[in-house]
């Protein structure tokens, strides 16, 4: 029988279906308590998308609807697993983990982002990481302090 008519892809074909795995920085797995409901609700998520591409009568369907959520649920499950929960910071008087800093650019800009973990930073909603260059460089300063990043230097103006 010709290959153009078996119901069922290679091997090689199905295994195109597996992605590679999502990249997991070495730092530690900081959060915030919205930040591991986040990270729970995607790993649920994930695990529903499985079991509507597992519920597909077509393999070769299912193989491909399967890929992203199988990769998701590792990744997700992982992260969860090795979630620290970071206690909102008890004074203002230095920036750290969950603080939200206003600060100026050189170029008078002022800015302004809460430091959050890796995986609920979104700089277009105000967070960031706490490993981006500019939460590192932020990191245990005070109101006044000017920090340089690069080339450029940032004044904090407000911790909060």
């Amino acid at each position: 029988m010709s290959v153009a008519f078996a119901k069922e892809e290679s091997a090689e074909a199905a295994s195109e279906t597996i992605l590679p795995a999502r990249p997991i920085s070495d730092r530690a797995n900081l959060v915030t308590e919205l930040g591991l409901q986040m990270l729970k609700k995607e790993l649920a998520d994930a695990r529903n998308e499985l079991a509507v591409a597992n519920a597909l009568e077509d393999l070769n369907e299912r193989r491909r609807q399967s890929a992203v959520p199988i990769r998701d649920i590792r990744y997700f499950s992982q992260r969860v697993e090795t979630a620290r929960v970071s206690s909102p910071p008890p004074s203002n008087d230095v920036v750290a983990f969950g603080h939200t800093v206003s600060f100026e650019r050189d170029d008078g800009r002022v800015q302004t982002y809460r430091i959050v973990g890796e995986d609920e930073a979104n700089p277009a909603q105000a967070t960031i990481s706490h490993g981006s260059p500019v939460a590192i460089s932020l990191m245990g300063k005070a109101v006044g302090d000017v920090v340089q990043l690069g080339p450029h230097n940032l004044e904090i103006l407000s911790i909060a």
